[in-house]
């Protein structure tokens, strides 16, 4: 069994990626799987921790904000694709793969567009409510599409779509933690309200800077938070922990590797409306404040609140309103044991378990 599983950029899109990777290893211990990712991006780092070999590619994206230096990028990207599109073809007439897993990110594209055509069947695993443009220009060529919501029939042709959810990091799925445990990896009193705030992977910016503006309100109300900065904040949101005396209520970090510790602490979490933010909320059953990211494509991350929202599983406050709206939210949802608990059972109910199992079973059909 030979697998390459192509894609990344943030966690949303390694984390799958690596769960998918696992569950082949558990099916076929001596199996050969090899990544391909993008230079430079977060899948470099994550995926050799993990135990795996990758190629990075020399492909990126569109910078649509218009300065000096990204005008110079623009210009190099046909450059880029077409040396990415040669590694590509070598890497798979070196590998001969028996499969081709896309789970979306940069490296995914030219990836599984030329595993199609040299006649390698390709797998995607599209895990948002509404399905990017290249997922869907890849669907053409794919044997299987795996989904994580209904209605994706308005995006791939149906008879391709499997319903398996998203794979999850294992120590999510199982959470063997205690609420005691959670709290003593973080130094949190486990008899206070704790509130998580997560702005994905690679930090939101917009999330970030509301919290640091209203330090004082997790004192004043006697609220601990677990902050996940993201890298390009720590520094300054540390400092200002610092400057506003307030770091016995909040702690600051700048990548949480234990998820299921921190998860396992907290009573409420804020959070990005990625989709596997919103899989792994939905497995722990933890009440959520979704803030969707407005700096995705067709705003897909509002697309994923939403389907929550309707199910009365989780609150909403949209990017632009989060400074003033979310905190007030936040005290006033924790202030209520009712609401709490309803959104927990909500949020429950939409769990999917076995994810990356079900794409090995899919697998598994496509090689056979």
């Amino acid at each position: 069994m030979k697998a390459i599983v192509s894609g990344g950029g943030s966690g949303g899109h390694i984390f799958p990626a690596v769960a998918i990777a696992n569950a082949i290893k558990r099916r076929w211990p001596e199996a050969e799987i090899l990544f391909v990712g993008a230079e430079g991006r977060m899948e470099m780092e994550k995926v050799p921790a993990a135990g795996y070999e990758i190629k990075g590619l020399p492909i990126a994206g569109l910078q649509r904000k218009l300065t000096p230096q990204n005008i110079v990028k623009n210009l190099q990207l046909p450059f880029k694709m077409l040396k990415s599109n040669r590694m590509v073809k070598s890497i798979l007439s070196d590998f001969k793969p028996d499969i081709v897993v896309g789970v979306g990110g940069f490296a995914s594209e030219p990836t599984l567009k030329a595993a199609a055509k040299m006649g390698f069947p390709t797998l995607l695993q599209e895990q948002n409510s509404y399905a990017g443009l290249t997922n869907r220009m890849l669907a053409r060529d794919a044997r299987t599409i795996c989904v994580a919501y209904d209605g994706m029939d308005r995006f791939f042709p149906k008879d391709k779509i499997v319903f398996t959810g998203n794979p999850v990091r294992a120590d999510i799925e199982q959470m063997n933690c205690t609420r005691e445990e959670g709290c003593a990896a973080f130094d949190i009193d486990p008899t206070g309200k704790v509130i998580l705030s997560v702005g994905g992977s690679l930090g939101a910016r917009s999330i970030n800077q509301m919290i640091m503006g209203h330090l004082h309100f997790f004192r004043e109300n006697n609220l601990q938070l677990i902050w996940q900065t993201g890298r390009w904040m720590y520094d300054d949101a540390r400092r200002a922990v610092e400057q506003a005396g307030v770091d016995r209520w909040v702690k600051v970090h700048q990548f949480i590797s234990r998820m299921d510790q921190a998860y396992a602490a907290v009573d409420l979490v804020i959070s990005r409306a990625g989709a596997i933010a919103i899989s792994e909320l939905c497995l722990v059953g933890k009440p959520v404040v979704l803030i969707p990211s407005p700096n995705v494509a067709e705003d897909h991350q509002t697309k994923n609140a939403l389907a929550l929202v309707d199910r009365g599983a989780a609150l909403m406050v949209r990017d632009a309103d989060c400074d003033n709206q979310a905190l007030p939210i936040v005290k006033e949802l924790l202030a209520s044991n009712d609401r709490m608990a309803s959104m927990r059972d909500a949020i429950g109910k939409m769990a999917v378990r076995g994810a990356a199992e079900k794409i090995v079973d899919q697998i598994s059909k496509i090689v056979r």
